[in-house]
């Protein structure tokens, strides 16, 4: 027993040496970068490896599929009907003159009729603008993370080999330090918040706090790899504004944070979550709502409003979608942050989904599988464009001012531009929009009822 003391003694000096080595490695090269804003340019090079591995690997792939005379891809991404931009009344006319040969302007109900919602019911059962927007967009190449393409087939050793290698340096280097790397991050902020939350308002107290939000926001993209590429800096949110961006995962916050110092709004958590929310409303003016407040949509609109009424109180910054899309598209705007009349400064978003999908799909992952995932994928790449500034016209109402804001944005992003509600993401469809399709159709027969009266 005592002859094994050495070899004992031996193995916890050289875990203490590789653990001072880890932690100096993470303080000189990510910890104290991540402080002042800087890059050394690492993630730059390993992001462009990547690239390099991943290319000869779908390569590899495709001249195999090709080999084994199998498809490799799906024959659709974006959809399998093509739908023209008609208005109801035009395919209707259509419809009969193609079968009865009756005008439109007949006011009685034509039984063809019937069979435009029919055609419209099974478009829609087959190819979901909805749905589709709730699941990950799938690769046409392999990143070595999962088989995304649907019908990969075992091809080679070597790629069997590298998929192997793949997963240990994810799992075995990359989570353990992300993982470390996440703890500082939040530690520093919780810590930091507290303590400059103790000091007198003042300029003073403001300049520690932004400084403190910022290093604590760029240590945690760094404990996700992310390689971030903000464009249009002249037009970030300014003071006494809204900032508005299109919404794919909870770390959209984190990606938007690290280049700006926002007042976050939400509801109130436990846990974890609400330790971290109430250290940093100490040091910064953030809008947190209790769960009964959040349903209050007036309460809400006059907290929002008194916030940007006071012009020297940080941009608000939400997600008015309500939910995370897949990043393919933009989805409808709640309109209350549009109804109170402060300036709108527009941000895209864009993900690169070949080194990680960071579509958070909630009804299928909880948080800690999420990020679990996040953890282990290759990197997190994205693009950040700010957008000029916005106000509501006078002859606009809140919806109108909410859709051209999200044009904008589906504009610059290269997102489809939907009018769908994210709520359908856990919701039935409402009853208005069936009653809305019924209106017009009976307003279509009806009017023209009128007008031949008149005439």
């Amino acid at each position: 027993m005592f002859l094994l003391l050495p070899f004992d003694s031996l193995v916890v000096n050289l875990l203490g040496i590789s653990i001072t080595v880890l932690f100096t490695l993470l303080l000189v090269f990510i910890i104290v970068p991540a402080i002042f804003g800087v890059s050394f340019g690492i993630r730059k090079v390993y992001m462009k490896t990547l690239l390099k591995i991943f290319q000869w690997a779908t390569l590899r792939i495709e001249r195999g599929a090709k080999e084994k005379n199998h498809p490799l891809y799906k024959p659709y991404v974006n959809g399998i009907i093509a739908k023209e931009p008609t208005s109801l009344e035009e395919e209707i006319k259509e419809i009969r003159r193609s079968g009865s040969g009756k005008a439109l302007e007949t006011p009685e109900f034509e039984l063809s009729d019937i069979f435009y919602f029919c055609r419209k019911g099974i478009e829609t059962i087959m190819d979901d603008e909805v749905t589709k927007r709730f699941s990950a967009e799938e690769l046409e190449s392999w990143n070595l993370l999962s088989r995304t393409n649907y019908n990969f087939q075992y091809i080679s050793l070597r790629l069997t080999v590298l998929w192997g290698l793949g997963v240990l340096i994810r799992y075995c280097f990359l989570l353990p330090l992300r993982i470390a790397l996440a703890f500082t991050g939040i530690s520093l902020l919780v810590t930091g918040t507290t303590v400059v939350g103790y000091l007198p308002n003042g300029r003073c107290k403001e300049f520690l706090s932004k400084h403190v939000h910022l290093m604590c926001y760029r240590i945690c993209v760094r404990a996700l790899t992310a390689i971030i590429t903000y464009h249009d800096r002249e037009n970030r949110p300014r003071n006494g504004g809204i900032c508005v961006a299109n919404h794919t995962s909870p770390i959209d916050v984190i990606i938007l944070a690290s280049d700006g110092y926002y007042a976050m709004v939400g509801q109130i958590h436990g846990g974890l979550m609400g330790v971290i929310q109430r250290a940093m409303v100490k040091a910064c003016p953030h809008v947190w709502f209790e769960r009964s407040e959040v349903k209050d949509r007036h309460l809400v609109a006059r907290r929002l409003t008194e916030h940007v009424q006071d012009k020297s109180k940080l941009p608000i910054l939400i997600f008015p979608e309500g939910t995370c899309i897949n990043n393919t598209s933009v989805m409808m705007f709640k309109k209350g942050s549009f109804e109170i009349g402060a300036t709108v400064y527009p941000v895209a978003i864009k993900y690169d989904p070949q080194f990680g999908d960071a579509f958070w799909n909630s009804s299928k992952y909880g948080m800690v599988t999420y990020l679990l995932r996040m953890m282990t994928s290759w990197a997190i790449v994205c693009s950040v464009w700010y957008l000029p500034p916005m106000t509501r016209q006078p002859e606009e109402d809140a919806v109108q001012f909410a859709n051209r804001v999200k044009s904008a944005i589906a504009r610059q992003g290269g997102l489809v531009d939907l009018l769908w509600d994210g709520g359908l993401k856990r919701e039935k469809v409402k009853d208005t929009f069936k009653e809305e399709q019924q209106k017009l159709y009976s307003k279509m027969i009806v009017g023209n009822h009128e007008d031949r009266s008149r005439s």
